[in-house]
């Protein structure tokens, strides 16, 4: 369930460091040495064009520790009690600064393994620049998670079908778009989902898309599971 607000980002830029199980997540790291690692709550980098965030943000939540190869490819260790609520969204950000109508394709393909047990889901989490509006495409998801609001319906757009979520958190909209089957790797055409959006539903005019982030959004995953993205790219012109 999207609950994020622009809060959470602002919260993460000024929040001390907060070391969280640094033994045990870094153990689960690939045996090859990873370029970047960090157990902090707020941890961050940047790899070769893509920002990297351990974003430990919810309330309840046990260790996690992040490690990168790069910026397309990365993974976590984490440990959430089972407890309702979202714990975290590790994720890496691609920042795409375009309005909907100068954008003249946006695509990203993803390969990810991950755990069969735990609640999350793997999602696209795209904001537009005055994170008015927030767009969720769920990819795959595992155990008692759902996204906020209610159905729309089914629609397919961008290479796969989707059941479509409306709702607000309070500070933004939400367009939650839920892959009808589970996937662990593919491409999605985003622009038509996008554009599906602004000119057949008209939830939103022609906003500028700041952040595309891809990620895990972790509501348990007790004892210490583990989530890599194998693979990952983003392209827009």
């Amino acid at each position: 369930m999207a609950t994020r607000t622009l809060g959470r980002v602002a919260k993460a830029l000024i929040a001390p460091a907060l070391a969280l199980g640094a033994t045990a997540g870094l153990a689960s790291a690939p045996a090859s040495a990873a370029v970047w690692s960090s157990c902090d709550r707020w941890g961050s980098t940047t790899l070769n064009g893509y920002t990297l965030y351990n974003d430990i943000w919810g309330s309840g939540a046990g260790s996690q520790c992040i490690w990168a190869n790069s910026g397309t490819n990365w993974g976590v260790w984490a440990n959430h009690p089972d407890t309702g609520g979202i714990k975290s969204y590790p994720n890496a950000k691609k920042v795409i600064n375009k309005s909907v109508t100068s954008l003249s394709s946006l695509t990203s393909s993803y390969n990810v393994t991950v755990p069969s047990s735990g609640a999350y889901e793997t999602a696209y989490d795209i904001w537009d620049t005055g994170h008015k509006y927030e767009i969720m495409l769920w990819v795959n998801r595992t155990g008692a998670v759902g996204p906020l609001g209610t159905s729309q319906g089914t629609v397919s757009l961008g290479g796969s079908n989707w059941t479509v979520y409306k709702g607000n958190n309070g500070s933004n909209d939400v367009f939650s778009f839920v892959r009808s089957s589970n996937s662990s790797s593919g491409t999605v055409n985003i622009l038509p989902i996008l554009k599906w959006i602004k000119d057949t539903k008209g939830w939103f005019g022609d906003v500028t898309i700041g952040d595309l982030q891809f990620g895990f959004e972790i509501t348990s995953s007790a004892g210490g599971l583990d989530f890599s993205v194998n693979s990952e790219s983003v392209s827009s012109s």
